[in-house]
């Protein structure tokens, strides 16, 4: 048999749990994860679209993919979620923590305490909640991962998106933490995402204008980048591939120093 180079990046055998992957950066993972071999369930709190985006992938690839409701914020859902998984396709090797979401403030003097706390609810609780609750079928599977959506603003000054960068930079320490916590039995990892001009710029409040900006900003390969950019790492993190990796984080946005794009 020819050797097969690309064998390692193969999916086949893995079943994945992928919150917010309806739409956006989620479905460009979910089709690339589906399309390595993985089955896998789309949870999101748009149950309809998700469904849709699951068939759409299933019919595309040829693979399995399903879709359902969660508001990852409760944890009768994310109970919900798992046991759809585990009833559909027998077990969960890899947990992919891609919600997150963070609306603007055009005044960062002015975020309520409420504000901040929504944001890590979202952002950071919800992915540890979604990890223990995977946990024990994660303990189970061969080459088990957890690989958390994480931003760029953790990273750098984001006084205009301030608390979901303060809510992400807590994902960072919180997946750091896990890697150790799960040595020898998850792997736990993080990709930093750059600029990804999808719907979702709009729905954070990034007008038109700030958008076409957007599109080259500051970095070394001189554009923004796309959901299969950053799926592409996700690949990587979850499958065979990256199986002496742990506790690291990866930055996709392009390269080079990371600047302020808001202003």
């Amino acid at each position: 048999m020819a050797f097969d180079a690309f064998g390692d990046f193969r999916m086949t055998g893995h079943t994945v749990v992928l919150t917010g992957g309806a739409q956006n950066i989620g479905a460009g993972i979910a089709k690339t994860l589906v399309g390595a071999g993985a089955k896998l369930m789309i949870a999101d709190l748009n149950g309809e679209k998700a469904k849709a985006t699951a068939a759409d992938i299933a019919k595309e690839t040829g693979g399995e993919c399903l879709g359902m409701a969660c508001d990852v914020t409760k944890a009768d859902q994310i109970d919900a979620v798992v046991g759809a998984t585990v009833k559909a396709f027998g077990g969960i090797s890899t947990l992919v923590n891609n919600v997150g979401w963070g609306g603007r403030h055009d005044d960062p003097t002015a975020i309520s305490d409420e504000d901040f706390i929504a944001s890590y609810k979202l952002n950071t609780i919800s992915a540890y909640r979604m990890s223990m609750a995977c946990l024990p079928y994660l303990k189970l599977a061969k080459n088990a991962t957890i690989t958390n959506s994480g931003s760029m603003s953790s990273a750098a000054a984001a006084y205009d998106i301030l608390a979901y960068g303060t809510a992400k930079a807590a994902l960072n320490q919180m997946m750091i933490s896990l890697a150790h916590l799960l040595a020898k039995q998850v792997r736990v990892n993080s990709v930093l995402i750059g600029t990804v001009l999808t719907p979702g710029y709009a729905d954070a409040g990034i007008d038109e204008a700030m958008q076409e900006k957007l599109k080259n900003p500051d970095n070394l390969v001189g554009r923004a980048g796309s959901p299969e950019d950053v799926a592409n790492a996700f690949l990587y993190f979850c499958s065979p591939a990256s199986r002496w990796v742990s506790g690291q984080i990866v930055n996709v946005h392009g390269g080079g120093n990371v600047v302020r794009l808001f202003n």
